[in-house]
């Protein structure tokens, strides 16, 4: 996270960091490194550990509640390409009220099991959205409009852990948001730690696209016509 912080400092952007119930060492070291650069980073402690989607809401809720009409979301363990934040502030400036989407570039580093279950994801994304739209639904590498995500936020209860990226992406295509997507190098760090659970985290997936295709299906005459159109 230090070396990702330290990267993201040349952007001059405020940073929400969002301490999601971590041990005693990474608490630590993530109030170090707050105070270290409180010119721009804000640390905000949640309690207890909530999931990535908890997290990612906390954020959104302080960046909303602070005057902020656009968020980019990125994970913390230095897996993005960091100078494509250009290209997303770009993308959303030319479209604001567009959701910026990372497609991952993947180099020999990613796990062919991760690989293949994204596959498997963004078929359900597709058929759940009646689109071609969502080239990728699970890279953490995107970009809010926070006027839509507030909306949705005050009228679903979205997803907790890792299927947070794949609900609200689903979601605010399902509200009309367009999509924008922007192809982006992901690398999986030798040293990195993850926090995704093989086993729950897969169901938790599973369970997500059920529920979502339930909700396709009573707004289908709706995004026919969409798509018609």
């Amino acid at each position: 996270i230090g070396q990702v912080l330290a990267a993201l400092r040349q952007f001059k952007l405020p940073c929400l960091l969002v301490n999601d119930g971590s041990s005693a060492q990474c608490t630590a070291e993530l109030r170090r490194l707050a105070e270290q650069e409180k010119h721009w980073v804000i640390l905000h402690e949640r309690t207890r550990n909530g999931g990535k989607g908890a997290a990612v809401i906390t954020g959104f809720q302080l960046a909303i509640s602070n005057g902020f009409t656009h968020a980019i979301q990125l994970d913390a363990d230095g897996q993005h390409c960091l100078d494509d934040i250009k290209l997303f502030l770009s993308a959303s400036a030319a479209n604001p009220d567009k959701l910026i989407l990372g497609v991952p570039h993947y180099d020999g580093s990613v796990p062919k099991k991760r690989l293949y279950g994204r596959e498997f994801t963004n078929l359900w994304i597709w058929i759940n959205t009646l689109s071609f739209d969502i080239k990728d639904g699970m890279c953490g590498f995107r970009c809010y409009p926070l006027a839509a995500v507030d909306k949705l936020l005050q009228s679903t209860a979205l997803g907790q852990h890792m299927d947070f990226d794949i609900d609200i992406a689903v979601r605010l295509h399902w509200d009309g948001i367009g999509i924008v997507n922007i192809a982006t190098d992901v690398k999986y760090p030798l040293d990195g730690v993850s926090h995704f659970r093989m086993l729950q985290d897969n169901l938790l997936i599973s369970k997500k696209h059920a529920q979502l295709f339930l909700g396709m299906l009573w707004r289908l005459p709706l995004l026919l016509v969409r798509r018609w159109q």
